[in-house]
Order: structure tokens, then sequence, then C-alpha cells
């Protein structure tokens, strides 16, 4: 059966890219602690950093993995926790505008 609110439809399908997600967000984390480390760091540095092509892209491709990784965390706790239908309608519909606006919010930035 599929679901109406699940991301992909299917339980395994969810897990799989929030874990896939989770590896994207660790791998950004580490690239960029290790800018900290290995570079002199001002303004300058990094934001010929931060807008090179290469960085610009992997953080959209962060952003698009936060926003999975929000709402499939987020709809597997309301479906586990909330047993109100009506309670977790909303709040599915308040974490979906806040994820949307935090992708557009975070490709306004980088574009």
């Amino acid at each position: 059966m599929k679901s109406a609110t699940g991301l992909t439809g299917s339980g395994s399908r969810d897990w799989i890219l929030q874990r896939i997600s989770a590896v994207v967000l660790a791998v950004y984390a580490l690239v960029v602690v290790g800018f900290f480390l290995f570079n002199d760091v001002n303004y300058d540095t990094w934001r010929s950093f931060m807008m090179s092509l290469p960085m610009k892209l992997f953080s959209l491709v962060v952003i698009l993995s936060l926003v999975f990784h929000a709402w499939v965390g987020m709809w597997t706790v309301f479906t586990d926790y909330v047993k109100s239908s009506g309670l977790r309608l909303v709040l599915q519909a308040a974490v979906i505008i806040a994820v949307l606006v935090y992708l557009f919010w975070g490709v306004m930035i980088f574009w």
C-alpha cells in the first residue's frame, strides 16, 4: 500500500534514503571542518571556497539531502507518536512549509 504522506511510499526506501542523506551530510561536515583545519581562513578564502562551482553543487545536494532527511525523520516520529490524525496533519503541514522555506532559502544563498 502506498502511503499518502511518506516520501517514497515504502518504509525500506525511506530508510535507505535517510541513511544516504545522513552520509551526504556527514561528508559535507567533514569537508567544511577539513577546510578550516587546513587553511588560513578569512572572508575571501571562505567565500571563494563556498562560491566555487563544486561547493555550490555539493551544497545544493546537501540542502536537498537535509530536506529529505528531515521529512523522513519527522514523518516517522509523527506517525509513530502522534495518534490524532488532525494534529498529525497540522504538524506535517508545518514541517513541509518549514523544509520548503529552508530549501528555497538555501538555494537563494548559494545561487
